[in-house]
């Protein structure tokens, strides 16, 4: 296989500087001093080539360099920036002496993050040592840096864990056409990007815990004369645990290359404080705003009071922020195709709430997770779903907002809403990846006048929003089927002012406003995880009819024919077109012979845990049917399809099936 010209350069000055790095041309000469030396007392037979390779490998140099210099295959990411695209470097630093991995651009500058290890994690105090090959509950840390992500190893949980990881962070500069350029320290000093960190735990059944979600400063190395620092990173928890730490992160910085001066100390602390008096300034003018903004709100009709018009939101840290600062613009590369299947790929995603100490009477805690927090545990709560389906429809080109009411027995909810350029609107629910297509009743109408029925679940709307605009609900009735979407209708809908929102919302407005990550490809196999957890289907079932003294003959082929209705199923989630069903249908008549009867049962996940989706199979009395046939010429069939998204959501189909000969 050849390498573009672009990287076989790029090789090839890695391999030179590693080199040089090495002084191999100094010990060649040794080598080769000795060498002559030893040769001059034997035959006259001139000195060759292979001569000197042989003398090399002898004294070691040819297996040292060898040894010590590590090429790995970078396994190419979709990344959608406003920038072009740039090296993300990540790399693990073993023997915690040297870099493992020498990708590095000599023209760039990089901030070389190392965690050295954690503490005080007390929650964990009495976690027992795990056995080798035991399964047991793991630590891993997901970091995002300008557009840069990377995640640890799992580790597991203990007071102590062993969290010993290090991240190569390109700093590169913002401005159009400096890109390339190396960032020196003054450049970096205005570059408020901080470096998020997020904790994840996951416990033996493959569920995810947020455990803390950090924003480090990371430019107070720009102070250290040796161009290197070492901090204790406090990690406090989220959510109602918000202000009780959570543990220690024991980390270093370092630049490479060094940057030639340092900055003072005061100049650093006085660059913080004037960021973080600005973001202060911009969020006090905006709360003053927004309290006047209420106010006229209400005066509007004094019924406004009970409607769902939320402004402000509680991140994972406790943190109140805009609600309209939880939606960018996204764009997914290729790593999504399509709106819907955005959408499909935001539904896999797990719903859960946020857990309440003490939720005995139905609490709902707040929390809006941050987008790297949300990514990297895998699921949250609807109003993640929805900001994240917003952001990617954003991505798409559409007209895309977040609305807040309730569905059902007032629940609340929040969900999606498209608008048309024909003035028409589509509801998307961010759960599910259903879409439903709004039409209006017309309260005026005569009463014989043929009206819609509602197609939706939602019962009232109080406000709308998405990157740039906040819209409140001002009809005399917040009913979802008798309210028009006409945004640019001020008596059905009051519009905060969009520069407001704009000196608080727009990415690098304010110091305290996470940067957006990008997302990243799946990294898992579909093939082979269908596979595997297949065959453990097939050993379950044999042993599920084992205990009930029944035979297990399995049918391939039956089996294999099973795939493309599990296709035309997933086909169907994404596009909501039905397609391929009656070549399956054709092929099982055929598979099937006179005489004989088919049944099939397939049911869909958001997990690959074999054993936990057999439980849930066998609690459907058809399914048992099928695992539990009795009768003559029985043959069973399994067939399991992964099919992997971005941040490898998936969506797990499986079918049961058999065939047997009916007997009158």
């Amino acid at each position: 296989m050849s390498l573009p010209p672009e990287k076989a350069s790029e090789l090839k000055q890695i391999i030179h500087n590693h080199l040089l790095k090495m002084d191999i041309h100094g010990k060649i000469r040794e080598v080769l001093a000795a060498t002559l030396s030893d040769h001059r007392g034997h035959a006259q037979r001139p000195l060759s080539e292979a001569d000197l390779v042989q003398a090399l490998q002898r004294r070691g140099i040819v297996d040292d360099m060898m040894r010590n210099l590590h090429v790995t295959q970078e396994v190419p990411t979709e990344k959608d920036t406003e920038s072009p695209p740039r090296p993300a470097v990540h790399f693990v630093d073993r023997n915690m002496t040297r870099l493992e991995k020498a990708n590095i651009d000599p023209s760039r500058r990089y901030l070389y993050l190392q965690v050295l290890d954690g503490k005080a994690f007390l929650e964990h105090l009495q976690e027992p040592e795990p056995l080798p090959g035991q399964v047991c509950s793991t630590f891993m840390l997901y970091l995002h840096f300008r557009n840069q992500r990377f995640r640890s190893k799992p580790v597991p949980c203990a007071c102590e864990p062993a969290l010993r990881e290090g991240f190569l962070l390109e700093v590169h500069r913002s401005g159009l056409g400096e890109g390339s350029k190396m960032a020196d320290a003054t450049s970096m000093l205005s570059m408020s990007d901080p470096v998020h960190l997020v904790l994840i735990r996951t416990d033996t059944s493959s569920e995810t815990t947020l455990v803390s979600s950090y924003f480090l400063d990371w430019r107070i190395v720009l102070g250290s004369p040796s161009g290197k620092t070492c901090l204790a990173l406090e990690l406090m928890g989220v959510g109602s645990e918000s202000k009780v730490p959570a543990g220690v992160l024991t980390v270093s910085l370092e630049f490479y290359p060094p940057i030639t001066e340092a900055l003072s100390a005061d100049i650093i602390s006085t660059q913080q404080s004037l960021e973080r008096q600005r973001t202060a300034e911009k969020e006090r003018l905006f709360l003053v705003y927004a309290k006047q903004w209420w106010r006229e709100f209400l005066e509007i009709r004094p019924s406004h009071q009970s409607k769902m018009v939320k402004i402000f939101a509680q991140d994972e840290n406790g943190v109140n922020r805009p609600v309209c600062s939880y939606v960018r613009v996204l764009r997914a590369g290729r790593l999504l195709e399509s709106p819907r299947q955005a959408a499909r790929f935001v539904s896999l995603m797990a719903q859960e709430r946020a857990p309440v100490v003490g939720g005995g009477a139905g609490g709902k805690q707040e929390q809006w997770c941050s987008l790297l927090a949300f990514l990297s545990r895998g699921k949250g709560d609807c109003e993640d779903h929805a900001t994240l389906l917003c952001s990617l429809l954003l991505g798409f080109g559409l007209d895309a907002y977040v609305c807040v009411g309730t569905k059902a027995r007032g629940t609340p909810h929040t969900w999606v809403l498209t608008r048309g350029a024909d003035g028409s609107a589509t509801f998307w629910e961010s759960l599910t990846a259903c879409r439903y297509l709004h039409r209006a009743i017309d309260p005026d109408a005569p009463p014989l006048a043929p009206q819609p029925k509602p197609s939706s679940p939602y019962r009232t709307v109080g406000c709308a929003f998405n990157h740039h605009s906040f819209l409140a609900n001002c009809q005399p009735s917040d009913a979802v089927e008798l309210c028009v979407f006409d945004f640019q209708n001020q008596c059905r809908w009051k519009a905060m002012s969009e520069e407001a929102l704009k000196s608080v919302c727009t990415p690098g407005s304010t110091a305290s406003l996470p940067p957006l990550p990008p997302l990243c490809a799946p990294s898992l196999d579909p093939a082979a995880a269908s596979n595997h957890l297949e065959l453990e289907l097939r050993y379950l079932v044999s042993e599920h009819r084992k205990d009930l003294e029944l035979a297990t003959v399995w049918d391939d082929h039956l089996s294999y024919l099973l795939s493309s209705a599990l296709l035309a199923y997933e086909l169907e989630r994404c596009t909501g077109v039905s397609c391929g069903n009656e070549e399956f249908q054709d092929a099982v008549r055929r598979a099937v012979p006179d005489g004989h009867t088919f049944k099939g049962f397939p049911i869909h996940f958001l997990h690959r845990n074999a054993r936990r989706a057999f439980a849930t199979c066998l609690r459907s009395a058809f399914c048992e049917e099928i695992v539990c046939c009795r009768g003559d010429h029985v043959r069973l069939a399994v067939r399991v399809r992964v099919f992997a998204y971005p941040e490898n959501a998936c969506a797990v189909w499986l079918m049961f099936a058999c065939k047997y000969r009916s007997v009158l």
